[in-house]
């Protein structure tokens, strides 16, 4: 597994990557500068809002200390914003990934497994829906989180956690789709869930460095590449990306010996 977090590295600096990854910290950049001026326009919304309604109730008399209050109030909230941004980076990194799926696999089957089976393309719709999902469920989680960062900091325990099996959970599964339909990507990832946790740990270790996590989109997807790579065997060139199930009697059917002739 660290060889294969070595690989991801290490491709990520070659020309061809860093097109990407100039590509995806703009989209990342975006959604965080839409995030962050909607969510402090709002919150700073309510400070003007919540000003006007207690003074109608306390009276003029309150004007200036409401004032104070509600410009140290906007400042909060500007603040909160900043830190928001850091704890949703994971969800954010997620929805940006969910652009990028392709060119990335593409490029890393390409530079390590050039004889085998390249992966299909995934449609755009079915990776940007299981990013906003990943999205989602990672801001449920996060807010669920929120109280235990209180409990001699546990929540920082529980955010990583989260992070590391929601953002393995997510990543596998894409490089996973690009080889089998979705149903079965999401089996082999529960069926090797020990082993997608560890990896999605080494990504939720790179997505809580700042600045560098912008870059995790492409760590993430190159990194379960090479795992999935790695659970499933090597794919010759030859051999279809996906093989149509067989049952129990069909096998037996095939391999049994055929009956002698029956005597006259």
């Amino acid at each position: 597994m660290i060889d294969a977090a070595v690989k991801a590295l290490s491709q990520m600096l070659s020309p061809p990557m860093r097109t990407i990854l100039w590509r995806s910290i703009g989209v990342a950049l975006v959604l965080i500068t839409v995030l962050a001026v909607g969510l402090q326009r709002l919150l700073s919304w309510f400070a003007s809002y919540g000003e006007s309604w207690a003074e109608a109730m306390l009276g003029a008399s309150f004007h200036v200390p409401l004032n104070a209050l509600a410009w140290v109030v906007s400042i909060a909230a500007g603040l909160g914003v900043v830190l928001g941004g850091i704890f949703l980076m994971p969800a954010i990194s997620s929805l940006v990934a969910s652009f990028f799926v392709d060119d990335v696999g593409d490029l890393v089957e390409r530079e390590y497994y050039p004889a085998e089976q390249p992966g299909a393309a995934l449609p755009l719709s079915t990776a940007v829906i299981e990013g906003v999902k990943t999205a989602l469920l990672t801001i449920v989680v996060y807010l669920i989180a929120v109280p235990f960062v209180f409990v001699a900091g546990a929540g920082f325990l529980v955010f990583f956690i989260a992070t590391a099996w929601l953002l393995g959970k997510q990543y596998f599964e894409l490089a996973a789709m690009r080889f089998r339909p979705p149903a079965d990507a999401k089996l082999m990832r529960r069926d090797n869930a020990a082993t997608v946790f560890t990896a999605g740990a080494l990504i939720a270790a790179f997505v809580s460095i700042p600045i560098v996590n912008l870059a995790t989109p492409l760590f993430g997807m190159a990194l379960m590449v090479h795992m999935h790579k790695r659970l499933s065997g090597p794919r010759s060139s030859g051999s279809p990306s996906t093989l149509p199930p067989t049952s129990s009697a069909t096998m037996r059917a095939q391999t049994a010996e055929p009956l002698p002739p029956r005597s006259a």
